[in-house]
């Protein structure tokens, strides 16, 4: 069923956004990089983490900010206080559909888990360096990236898995986003609340 998700990109003082390597462990999508965080708003959280159709509107999204911040400290250890809610922009949303499965090409085959999320895009950049200590049971690895060194990742030739929603976003948008990082993060100049970028 389609759901509401969110994906935080996270950068640093250099402008380096901070990836993370899935848990083996995990059920769904093991072991493959991404962004900083991804997960789920969930109902009945007090403050709520379900946007209204008003918070969309005006790009407000104090629901999806509120469960990034919940999860950073889950999943990264990155206590609330260095990401507060004022500091995420929120730029877009992605409707997208992956299976969760990869054949030895890594080509997606289908399977039994997967996503249909309606993803919202959040981006921060901290005042200060923030703490970083990640969940065994969500993490294996994290590594801060310039754009170079993300595009040498994603080379075919690395041998690196990456999660369908994290390709799609570099894909479309990131490059033009982070290249123009300041203003993405401080102006309306990459705001798009009223589209749902449609990935099926």
């Amino acid at each position: 069923m389609l759901h509401r998700a969110f994906s935080v990109f996270l950068f640093d003082d250099r402008n380096k956004l901070l990836l993370q390597q899935r848990a083996s462990s995990k059920i769904t999508f093991p072991s493959l990089w991404t962004n900083t965080c991804c997960s789920h708003p969930l109902y009945g959280q007090t403050p709520s983490e379900v946007d209204v159709p008003e918070d969309v509107a005006s790009g407000a999204v104090p629901g999806a900010k509120r469960a990034a911040v919940r999860k950073l400290l889950h999943e990264l250890g990155i206590p609330p206080e260095q990401v507060p809610l004022q500091k995420f922009k929120y730029l877009t949303r992605l409707h997208y559909k992956a299976a969760d499965a990869f054949a030895e090409n890594q080509s997606m085959t289908g399977g039994p888990w997967g996503e249909h999320e309606m993803d919202y895009i959040l981006f921060i950049k901290p005042d200060a360096p923030v703490t970083i200590e990640p969940n065994p049971d969500e993490i294996d690895d994290v590594k801060w990236v310039n754009r170079e060194e993300l595009r040498e990742m994603m080379d075919p030739s690395s041998g690196l898995r990456w999660s369908p929603w994290f390709r799609i976003i570099c894909e479309r948008f990131l490059d033009a986003w982070w290249s123009d990082l300041e203003r993405t993060i401080e102006s309306d100049a990459h705001e798009d609340f009223e589209t749902i970028h449609e990935v099926m």
